[in-house]
């Protein structure tokens, strides 16, 4: 399945996308501007990270390709990638009940830690992306 090559975009409809599993090396993108924050990325087949302004973002472990992420006031959407399963991480709002789906079938419902951690696990297939959505309730 595809990778994002230059491993971070913007995406026509405003979203951005970034990530590149396929990686053997670690590489990275600093200072990429986009609607006034600037993202950094780091992604290679083992992880994959995404920082916004400074602060924890999204992680993946193993590494993964992460399209048309949007994140709106109470939810966040993407599209993912990858070789296997992948332990996902994301920075959302501290000590809050959120329900996450999976190509909008229930996953469950989880609260975030202290921090606003939210950690979960999906099976990945490279042949096809899975539409991941996070909602807080």
């Amino acid at each position: 399945m595809a990778v994002i090559q230059e491993l971070i975009r913007k995406e026509n409809d405003g979203t951005i996308s970034f990530g590149n599993y396929k990686l053997e090396a670690k590489s990275k993108v600093s200072d990429f501007e986009h609607e006034g924050d600037i993202y950094k990325v780091k992604t290679y087949k083992k992880i994959t990270k995404l920082e916004r302004n400074g602060m924890f973002v999204y992680e993946s472990v193993p590494g993964t390709a992460v399209f048309h992420m949007d994140q709106r006031e109470n939810e966040l959407c993407f599209e993912v990638t990858g070789e296997d399963t992948a332990q996902i991480t994301l920075e959302l709002e501290a000590e809050k009940e959120y329900e996450i789906y999976k190509n909008d079938s229930l996953l469950g419902e989880m609260k975030t830690n202290l921090g606003g951690k939210l950690i979960f696990s999906v099976e990945l297939d490279e042949e096809k992306n899975d539409y991941i959505k996070v909602v807080k309730l």
